[in-house]
């Protein structure tokens, strides 16, 4: 298969030499040129760079015939697809790149499962018995020792941390009821014995 780029050595018709010759004479000037107005974004620099050769290749202006510069003329063609570029973005909303938007989602998902988790355990926590229920709001909810819980319900310490423990095993129950996977670490386990 044999293949021939626009512009390459190995182009046949004088069009696609001239282009070439164009390119070499002046593309890494312009290049240089339309980089400095791109605060060195190199993409966008080729991409202008093409455009650029492209117009002069559509208006067959591939030589300096009949006085009329070329150089100049796509120095300006470069600087009107820069302005035309920077107008263009100013007009549309702003662009993110990748890395924030996916940032952004991931907060977005944070925040939607720290809701449903709280709706799941809001539920849970109306499937126990009120002194449970009122058990766990004093101590864990409200951030209270099991003393201070104590005097604040009117019922012996011993009486509020047995009531924990089983509020929790009820908890741990009603949340497994609602597809909730929770550990039994209320649970006692042989501790491991090293032989």
């Amino acid at each position: 298969m044999n293949v021939t780029a626009i512009g390459s050595a190995s182009a046949v018709s004088p069009e696609e030499r001239a282009l070439r010759s164009l390119y070499l004479e002046h593309g890494p000037a312009l290049y240089s040129y339309v980089l400095r107005m791109l605060d060195w974004d190199t993409h966008r620099a080729e991409d202008v760079l093409q455009e650029t050769l492209l117009r002069c290749w559509n208006n067959g202006n591939l030589t300096d015939a009949e006085g009329m510069a070329i150089r100049p003329w796509m120095f300006r063609v470069a600087r009107n697809l820069v302005i035309d570029a920077h107008r263009t973005r100013m007009a549309r909303p702003l662009e993110i790149s990748g890395t924030v938007w996916l940032g952004d989602v991931h907060s977005e998902v944070d925040d939607i499962e720290r809701m449903l988790s709280s709706m799941v355990l809001h539920k849970a926590l109306q499937m126990l018995t009120p002194a449970h229920r009122e058990v766990l709001w004093a101590t864990f909810f409200a951030d209270c020792t099991t003393q201070q819980a104590a005097n604040k319900l009117g019922i012996p310490q011993g009486t509020v941390k047995s009531r924990v423990y089983y509020a929790l095993r009820s908890l741990g129950l009603a949340l497994r009821e609602h597809g909730v996977v929770v550990e039994d670490a209320w649970e006692e386990t042989e501790p491991d014995v090293a032989c």
